[in-house]
């Protein structure tokens, strides 16, 4: 994909594959001094985020990009840890007004979701080790996102000290805004339609119904399907071997009580995992279309 040639987007600003950059941070390390490593990354990074022209507004510009996770819920977290946090891979493009968040796949491919955090309704941002923390000034609401990519580190850290204007006074703002992907308006929890546009989203009772009477079938709809797939062997053998175990049991024939109370109790923690993970990603707004063509703003 070749790049676009230099079109002026604002004063002093250019255009990266279509995208209003600003160079001199973009291309340079956290000392300011051009890199082409630097150059390289970025755009490599770049061809990631081209569906995100349409939602950038007047006068923005990028100024890095990077790599993470989503944030995950303390819950999911304690039942399955870094390996779910995997399947959170996701895009942060920091502009000289927000952070833009691109939920992905593991490959980080754009998947029509994105959510924003403004600068103006942040009393902090920092970055302790590999995770972005922000706290919001309304509630002081923290929101934390891990494994931040170790080449970019140093850079945010220095786009923290001198390039990110954090209020906290102009805005109402309690957290992370998730926007419409197909005409950017805002999106409100636990509505999965656009009040705008109507475009519709996948649901959180949909996807914990179909978790628990479907083996897999709350990843399948959220569109996780190899761990759908993995997660419905698993059921299906335990189910298959708890059956087994209760009907000798009930027979009077020699059963292990370890296996009798484990296999069944490791049955159950799989379904009440699979439905904390299917509703965390209908949080993220997964439309139930999946081409989307973005609404041009005027």
């Amino acid at each position: 994909m070749a790049e676009a040639g230099f079109k002026p987007a604002g004063f002093m600003s250019a255009q990266v594959f279509g995208l209003p950059v600003d160079r001199n941070i973009l291309f340079s390390n956290h000392k300011n001094i051009y890199k082409k490593r630097v150059e390289k990354r970025q755009r490599k990074l770049f061809m990631k985020i081209g569906p995100l022209k349409p939602f950038l507004r007047r006068n923005e510009q990028i100024l890095l990009v990077t790599t993470g996770y989503s944030s995950l819920s303390s819950l999911g977290n304690y039942l399955t840890g870094f390996a779910f946090s995997y399947l959170k891979r996701s895009l942060f493009v920091f502009t000289n007004v927000r952070i833009i968040h691109l939920p992905t796949t593991s490959s980080y491919k754009y998947k029509n979701s994105l959510a924003q955090i403004v600068y103006a309704g942040c009393q902090s941002i920092m970055l302790k080790r590999g995770t972005l923390v922000v706290q919001f000034a309304k509630r002081n609401r923290v929101e934390k996102f891990k494994a931040i990519a170790v080449q970019e580190r140093r850079k945010i850290r220095a786009l923290l000290k001198k390039n990110i204007p954090l209020s906290g006074t102009r805005s109402n703002l309690s957290g992370r805004i998730h926007l419409c992907p197909r005409c950017a308006h805002r999106l409100v929890d636990k509505n999965y339609e656009c009040d705008n546009c109507q475009l519709n989203f996948k649901g959180s009772l949909m996807a914990a119904f179909l978790a628990i009477v479907v083996p897999g079938g709350g990843y399948f709809y959220v569109g996780q399907t190899l761990i759908g797939a993995l997660a419905a062997v698993l059921e299906i053998f335990l189910l298959i071997y708890s059956v087994f175990l209760l009907r000798d049991f009930s027979n009077q024939v020699p059963v292990n009580m370890v296996y009798l109370v484990a296999v069944p109790v490791l049955y159950l923690y799989v379904k009440i995992t699979a439905i904390i993970h299917s509703n965390h990603f209908t949080a993220e707004f997964i439309p139930t279309q999946k081409d989307i063509t973005p609404v041009k703003k005027s």
